[in-house]
């Protein structure tokens, strides 16, 4: 079997917001997200909060694949040591393809270039398949907030995760 191409990952530029924005739309699910389904009209991908600047894309075969969000955990001076992951999607067509690994790879080293101490991320106790990426990248538990989501009808675990780089 044929080798697949890696992933190019780059930082996201302002034209990127559509396919961004529609990326998201269609990877949305109660699996990884806490906030509702979004509905129209919808809202711009890069905010104020995430900026294209904070944002790595993920490309295959000339098309975004994934990005992830790239953020502090606060706004404290005394907390800028340590960065957070606050997104990730990977489309539907290129799951499988190590899109995920390479952003969540991109998003260390990016955060190391930055002068980071230690990056975090949170995910929900139920989606397995995001934990094992995370565990396998050198991510820990830090700590776990139980039920902390009523999602679907289900309550849910809000787990903390870190490295330090």
């Amino acid at each position: 079997m044929p080798e697949l191409p890696a992933p190019h990952i780059r930082t996201a530029r302002p034209d990127d917001d559509g396919e961004l924005a529609l990326l998201d739309r269609l990877a949305w699910s109660h699996r990884h997200a806490v906030t509702p389904e979004p509905q129209p009209p919808y809202a711009p991908f890069f905010s104020e909060r995430h900026t294209p600047d904070n944002c790595l894309v993920a490309e295959l075969d000339g098309a975004l694949a994934g990005y992830v969000h790239l953020g502090f955990p606060t706004p404290l001076d005394s907390n800028r040591h340590v960065h957070q992951i606050q997104g990730l999607a990977v489309a539907g067509e290129a799951r499988g393809r190590g899109v995920g690994r390479a952003l969540v790879r991109a998003a260390v080293d990016e955060s190391r270039r930055r002068g980071a101490r230690r990056i975090t991320l949170r995910v929900l106790g139920h989606n397995t398949p995001a934990r094992a990426l995370y565990e396998g990248e050198g991510f820990v538990v830090e700590g776990v907030l139980p039920e902390e989501f009523l999602l679907d009808g289900a309550y849910v675990d809000d787990v903390f995760m870190g490295r330090f780089l």
